[in-house]
């Protein structure tokens, strides 16, 4: 992947609330914002949860729904609609990605061919689905929602196991809560995923605003991935945890200044400012007139603008020196 640029996923999600036309316009949205990838999520709910679950808090709140089942159910689109969506994201210009949650859901986003395959935080520790996972042979992006050091280890383990290379692995810092609070993000937690596995790192967002995932590219995240919706209002368990468009293209745009901005590391004199060397810095320049044979000392010498002539660092060379000609006030000294 490239170092310099960061790979940027809009999170749609579930945000099409079962709706095609819905999760065409929200692929509108992310192409337009300037997102490299826009990721949906593949499930189906029979294979997903049982009948009784319970749906978390924040669900309960924001779907007006106690069955997770249920609500899953009304959220789900069909495999023939993701194959049309895969098509879209295409004649739009912008990668297509989907988080599979069952085995099947796995095999047939693997036939799309994408450029990754997302494991979600609640399936880090669920064996036989990273197994499925790693058998596609698809390099992962994998969410450290909920998790220990141990816990992402022995996922790794897995991939390893099936012949990927550290560099191919891409972990993602996170808090699975929506929407999660500042307090809870610990984002350096980002670079002890670097140091502890050499993997490349990023940061999946859940945060109110967009102020975390550019510190995390600041910091060194290579993939940000953050929640959209068309309308925050909407019903559904992740709207009110999202960005709406033009938010999105707002974190975009501050992500791209930010990489532009972290440049080589070299301290040098970076082209826009060689100009202004000569308004702002300093010069040798008589202080009084001087004659010619006269000698320079700290009585008849002073430093100003402009930057043009002897710098001040050779004061002590220049000091003690006969002048070799006649200086005006204020002349730039020089030999």
């Amino acid at each position: 992947m490239n170092d310099k640029k960061t790979i940027i996923i809009a999170e749609a999600g579930v945000n099409h609330n079962g709706s095609f036309e819905l999760a065409c316009r929200l692929v509108d949205e992310a192409a337009a914002a300037g997102a490299d990838y826009v990721k949906f999520q593949t499930f189906k709910t029979e294979n997903l949860v049982t009948r009784s679950v319970k749906a978390a808090d924040y669900q309960k709140a924001n779907c007006n729904a106690d069955s997770q089942f249920e609500m899953l159910k009304r959220l789900e689109l069909t495999f023939d609609q993701f194959g049309k969506l895969a098509d879209y994201c295409r004649s739009k210009g912008i990668g297509f990605l989907s988080t599979p949650f069952d085995k099947e859901s796995i095999s047939f986003l693997a036939s799309l061919g994408m450029d990754y395959m997302k494991v979600p935080s609640g399936e880090l520790t669920n064996l036989p689905y990273l197994r499925d996972v790693a058998s596609t042979g698809i390099p992962p992006v994998i969410s450290t929602g909920m998790s220990t050091l141990s816990d992402v280890e022995n996922a790794l383990e897995v991939f390893m196991d099936a012949g990927f290379l550290r560099e191919d692995i891409i972990l993602l810092h996170c808090t699975t809560q929506y929407p999660t609070p500042f307090r809870d993000v610990n984002l350096r937690a980002m670079l002890t995923l670097k140091a502890a596995f050499g993997t490349v790192i990023g940061y999946s967002d859940h945060t109110p605003g967009i102020e975390v995932p550019i510190a995390a590219v600041a910091l060194g995240g290579k993939v940000i991935e953050k929640h959209f919706t068309l309308d925050k209002n909407m019903e559904g368990p992740d709207h009110k945890a999202s960005l709406n468009p033009s938010e999105l293209r707002e974190m975009v745009s501050a992500i791209r200044n930010i990489e532009e901005s972290l440049g080589s590391g070299i301290k040098s004199v970076a082209a826009s400012e060689k100009e202004n060397i000569k308004a702002a810095r300093k010069s040798i320049v008589a202080s009084k007139e001087i004659k010619k044979g006269e000698v320079f000392s700290e009585e008849n010498l002073t430093v100003k603008r402009p930057g043009t002539g002897i710098s001040p660092m050779f004061w002590d060379e220049v000091v003690g020196r006969v002048s070799p000609a006649d200086f005006s006030r204020d002349d730039l000294i020089c030999f």
